[in-house]
């Protein structure tokens, strides 16, 4: 009872173009991308100048960051691209009517294209039918795992230079602390020392807000960019399933071989037949949640990253109004001892002058 039909494979023909179903080319989301990669661009020119500045706090780090951007970039795009050969291959195929006709062999289709050969019409399994939906939502699926894992990476190193300008300041607040010398009685060596101390810090926050930017910004374009990749394929998907439904004729070449054996009726037939596409349809709404559920899981996960990350950084602000306060009371003190120090110097350079005088 599992050998279905396919009919209509091809063309009605075999004509060229004589074709009633055809799959939608992938280059609207392509356009829909380079569109947004445009707009990116003419933002990032207008801040040119402070981009620059936030960049060469680490270009090391941020060259990094940039760079695995554009990689993703390419991949993401490759994605979308690698639809257009077997959109073509499809359309071909139903426009001759034989895969053998077609001069190219697909790759995504290359399921499709072993079960169904040369042939227009050919009995199929159930099975065989889930098995090329199966195996192409698998490679479909697989192909996106590198840009997903970019993505992350792009938060990672975010927080990689997050952290690294984080430990540079505190090394460099110590270091000033440390290095002031009030006994030497100068207040211009002092705030001179002060003064050069306290670069080491700036630099190091500038390290953290750099990277943490770039890397914040680099995910959210990549991760709109998949999005738009993950709507193509999950476009070209759900056309290929509808026009395998809509050739599959599952009770017209079984009823008489069951009704020989068994003597069931072509009521009978027909219940079975209507019960096998609602399992059919009730497991591509099943799949189609399944993913649904995978893709806000993994917007989820990002958002959290990125409140995660908004903690830390409200907390090291808090953490650096807390030291600017300390460093503040301490120069209070300070300028309150060199003052000190200026007034007896005063009164003592008074007395010896009044003691010359007598």
């Amino acid at each position: 009872m599992e050998n279905v039909k396919l009919a209509d494979l091809g063309s009605t023909d075999g004509s060229p173009g004589n074709y009633d179903y055809k799959l939608s080319s992938p280059m609207a989301f392509l356009w829909t991308m380079i569109i947004f990669l445009i707009i990116v661009a003419f933002i990032a020119a207008i801040l040119f100048r402070q981009a620059e500045q936030a960049f060469m706090h680490n270009p090391g780090l941020n060259g990094l960051i940039l760079g695995v951007l554009g990689v993703g970039i390419i991949l993401v795009f490759n994605h979308v691209l690698a639809l257009r050969p077997e959109v073509r291959w499809f359309n071909s195929f139903r426009a001759v009517g034989s895969a053998e006709k077609v001069g190219r062999d697909p790759r995504l289709l290359a399921p499709m294209r072993a079960l169904l050969g040369s042939r227009r019409s050919k009995a199929l399994s159930t099975t065989a039918l889930r098995s090329i939906l199966d195996s192409i939502a698998t490679r479909l699926d697989e192909s996106r795992d590198t840009s997903r894992y970019l993505i992350g990476l792009l938060v990672f190193l975010g927080l990689l230079g997050t952290f690294w300008g984080l430990i540079g300041t505190i090394g460099s607040i110590n270091a000033v602390i440390q290095s002031l010398d009030v006994s030497s009685g100068n207040s211009a060596d002092v705030l001179g020392a002060l003064k050069e101390g306290l670069s080491g810090p700036l630099a190091g926050m500038g390290t953290a807000f750099s990277s943490s930017l770039l890397g914040l910004s680099g995910s959210l374009i990549l991760g709109f960019l998949d999005l738009q990749a993950g709507r193509a394929q999950n476009r070209f998907y759900t056309e290929l399933e509808n026009w395998l439904s809509s050739v599959t004729d599952v009770g017209s070449e079984v009823a008489s071989p069951i009704e020989a054996v068994n003597g069931a009726s072509s009521e009978d037939m027909r219940t079975l037949s209507d019960y096998l596409r609602r399992a059919t349809e009730d497991g591509s709404s099943q799949r189609s949640v399944a993913a649904m559920a995978s893709l806000a899981e993994g917007i989820q996960g990002l958002v959290k990253n990125m409140r995660n990350e908004q903690q830390m950084l409200r907390d090291w602000i808090e953490a650096q109004q807390d030291e600017a306060k300390a460093m503040r009371r301490t120069l209070d003190r300070l300028s309150e001892r060199i003052g000190g120090h200026e007034r007896g110097n005063a009164h003592e350079k008074a007395g010896s002058d009044r003691g010359g005088d007598m």
